[in-house]
């Protein structure tokens, strides 16, 4: 039987009130702390048992060889998995010579508590020993905001009853043992990577420790570096001893009932492929001083503006379900924690929190992180495009591999080059070029930032619109067709113009021959010719956009509504994901959707389809869609609210934002799931709230569904601050900062300003049956309301 995390559901804070073994792996990464550079799992202090030790580095891998039986041209030939780096979170307990270990003598109490405002891990443990000593253990660790490479951990011993002799050694551990993971043909899990790391520098002195290491394979330089302030009575003694893979520092004293020992753990990190071993050392040595001279009151202190600066603006408030409000702040922090300080590096799927998926970044990130992020923290939208700008010239050179002009982007990648071996579902997903231009387009459509679209936004939308033209081709009735590719869906692979991607590719070509027209003299340093921004338009206003005129539905991709149903019937509730039971050549043939393909081009291309398109797609793919991917529900959520099912986007919405609280997909264990957690927020700002762009300006339609009472949530609009909050009478628009603008509620225009909130009725949703799911795949109906279980 499966056990899931239990959590209380509290508003600003997840908390265990029992340590549970059998789920250590899936806490740890609830309970990670990451700040876009750093990450740490939520391991227990002493390091001991753990279900995956994790310390990460954004952009810090190995490389290994990716096997073929069979090679081909233009095959990626080596795959990059994110490494385990030093490990700076280890300060392990002696009491009386024994070791605190869970697993023995007594443990009497334990609890964890994530606060999402204050952006710290407390711990609390009340622990009796094999020989009947006990001990209070309190710690509280962080993954500062504000100082980009620190860390730190307060950690406190105290004994009860009697006095005990205590020893607390805090450690670096470089090439610390992993458990193998297990053997699986689930693409979602990890490989692993065995002692990555080889020792430069090894030293201490007093109470401060550093070890400098290169990976193995990928010649990346590695350094961290650990300081401490002890807090203890007369006669506390401390040494320190190094060696290539250990930086140790040990504390002895003696305590009598009720006395304490403190210790303050400064950790720094920082990486480099290009600067010099003393030049990394010379890096942390100084984050580590700053930190020091803060102080741990003044990193948290500086870790609570922070934060509450980001809650002002990015918080979604809800009345009427505790559990997902719990949850929604959840994500947001996650996601928070995945971009804040990644400055110019990727946003991985799991951000810094698990190994899954060998740290890669998809398309998930332009596709459901930076919508939230470019309305919430523009400025970390922003530098996640610069990363993909930064990789450029190897989506060029793969572009020249595949015999095509401009840049193809990676599916998968940690710096750049293309990891996905299986070509089917990587190479020929070229939606993720004009993923990429949309998130560019969204971002300067919501900034106005006209110096980021000439400096980098107008090269990334240069290069896939020439990737687009090269790749498709006109056909004998003048429509412009993308054949074999792969969209969104990777149950359907090599489809003839999949309307997604065509969609996608459409106004990935038309915005480029307009960003072409706004900056001209930027375009020229690009090399456009004057023609190419005309073919781009002629090849926009040609595309070919299937439909199929007897179901009165666009299909999938051209011919996929003619496919034979998948018998759904006859499949077995445990043989979900199919992609684990059944062969990739059978879910090609047939009518079975993983994840929303047509029904998220209806998110991104709302302004292609009538309402009545929406509503007839949606019913003919719900019926064929079985969510085996953790981006389905969101997605689905918001098309749902959209053409009026609220209840069944309520449903969905449950799913996308309990994810990995409530470990739905079965792989919590991995590392938390950052685009469905976006997905949450976007299910409540698109779904419930309505927003679009439209044109020059935002448009809202809200409505909420039976179990919420009351919606609030923030947006950051061209240096205006919005407020929108909705109950199921009404809408209250609110400027709180900015100049006026238009802006219009279910299709009525109106100006909004400072000077006065504009309050809307809601009009009621239209009348349609509730569309059916397969069999055994409906969401699950939401019915926890308010710290209870909703009736029926």
């Amino acid at each position: 039987m499966i056990r899931h995390p239990a959590f209380a559901v509290e508003s600003w804070r997840i908390r265990e009130d029992a340590l549970d073994l059998d789920v250590l792996a899936q806490t740890e990464s609830i309970f990670a702390l990451a700040n876009g550079h750093i990450g740490l799992r939520g391991n227990l202090d002493e390091g001991e048992p753990s279900g995956m030790p994790g310390t990460y580095l954004n952009s810090v891998y190995d490389l290994r060889p990716l096997a073929y039986v069979e090679p081909g041209y233009g095959y990626p030939e080596s795959g990059q998995t994110v490494i385990n780096v030093t490990n700076g979170k280890l300060i392990r307990l002696l009491v009386d010579d024994e070791p605190f270990d869970i697993r023995y003598g007594r443990l009497t109490g334990h609890e964890r508590i994530l606060d999402l405002r204050a952006g710290t891990l407390e711990r609390r443990a009340e622990w009796t020993s094999p020989a009947g000593q006990m001990v209070r253990v309190t710690s509280v660790r962080l993954v500062s905001f504000t100082q980009r490479s620190v860390a730190a951990i307060s950690y406190e011993v105290e004994p009860v009853g009697n006095a005990a002799r205590i020893v607390v050694q805090s450690e670096l551990i470089a090439n610390e043992p992993l458990p193998a993971p297990p053997f699986t043909t689930d693409p979602r899990g990890t490989a692993a990577m065995e002692a990555p790391l080889l020792s430069e520098e090894f030293s201490c002195r007093d109470l401060r420790a550093k070890l400098v290491h290169r990976t193995k394979n990928s010649g990346l330089g590695v350094a961290a570096a650990m300081d401490h302030v002890i807090e203890g009575p007369p006669g506390t003694e401390a040494d320190c001893e190094s060696a290539p893979d250990t930086g140790r520092v040990t504390v002895t004293t003696r305590l009598a009932a009720g006395q304490r020992l403190r210790i303050v753990k400064f950790l720094a990190y920082g990486w480099s492929r290009h600067r010099s071993r003393q030049a990394l050392s010379d890096q942390v040595l100084a984050a580590l001083k700053a930190a020091c001279k803060t102080g741990w009151d003044g990193l948290l202190a500086e870790q609570r503006a922070y934060l509450d600066e980001f809650w002002e603006g990015a918080d979604v408030e809800l009345r009427g379900d505790d559990e997902v409000q719990q949850a929604v702040r959840f994500g947001l922090f996650h996601i928070l924690q995945a971009a804040a300080r990644g400055e110019d590096r990727p946003i991985p799927a799991k951000g810094l929190t698990g190994p899954g998926y060998d740290g890669h970044a998809f398309w998930d990130t332009e596709a459901f992180v930076l919508p939230l992020l470019t309305r919430t923290m523009p400025a970390a939208a922003a530098s996640a495009l610069r990363w993909r700008h930064s990789t450029l010239p190897i989506a060029l050179e793969r572009a020249r591999v595949l015999g095509l002009e401009g840049a193809a982007f990676p599916w998968r990648t940690i710096d750049g080059h293309e990891c996905c071996g299986y070509w089917p579902a990587g190479t020929a997903a070229f939606h993720i070029n004009a993923d990429i231009a949309d998130a560019v387009v969204r971002y300067v459509h919501a900034t106005d930032d006209d110096d980021f679209e000439r400096e980098t936004g107008l090269d990334l939308l240069v290069h896939t619109a020439r990737l687009w033209r090269s790749l498709g081709y006109t056909d004998t009735q003048g429509r412009f067709r993308i054949d074999g590719v792969t969209g969104p869906d990777e149950y359907s692979a090599l489809a003839d113009n999949n309307v997604f991607t065509n969609l996608m590719a459409e106004q990935n070509l038309r915005t480029a021959a307009d960003a072409c027209a706004r900056h001209p003299e930027r375009a020229a340093e690009l090399g456009v010719a004057a023609d190419e921004p005309s073919a781009w338009r002629l090849a926009a206003e040609a595309m070919f956009i299937p439909y199929d005129e007897r179901l009165g539905v666009h299909p999938q991709s051209e011919g996929f509504t003619e496919h034979e149903v998948w018998d759904f019937a006859a499949t077995p509730p445990d043989h979900y994901p199919l992609l684990l039971h059944y062969h990739y050549f059978d879910l090609y043939r047939k009518q079975v959707v993983k994840q929303p393909d047509l029904v998220h081009a209806m998110l991104l291309r709302t302004d292609v389809f009538t309402d009545e398109q929406k509503a007839r797609n949606f019913d003919y793919y719900e019926r064929i869609t079985v969510r085996d991917s953790s981006l389905s529900a969101g997605t689905q959520a918001v098309i749902a609210a959209e053409v009026g099912q609220t209840d069944l986007a309520y449903d969905y919405l449950g799913e996308s934002a309990l994810l990995d609280l409530h470990d739905l997909e079965h792989n919590t264990r991995d590392g938390v799931h950052i685009a469905a957690l976006a997905g949450a927020w976007i299910a409540l700002v698109a779904g419930f709230g309505g927003l679009r762009p439209r044109g020059d300006s935002l448009c809202f339609a809200p409505r909420l569904p039976a179990g919420i009472d009351r919606l609030v949530f923030n947006l950051l609009y061209r240096k205006r601050r919005l407020r929108i909050t909705t109950t199921h009478a009404s809408a209250v628009y609110e400027l709180r900062d900015g100049e006026p603008m238009e802006t219009s509620h279910h299709g009525l225009p109106f100006t909004l300003t400072a000077a006065r909130p504009v309050s809307w009725p809601i009009p009621p949703a239209p009348a349609r049956p509730r569309p059916s799911q397969p069999p055994g795949r409906e969401p699950a109906p939401r019915r926890f309301r308010n710290g209870s279980e909703q009736p029926g």
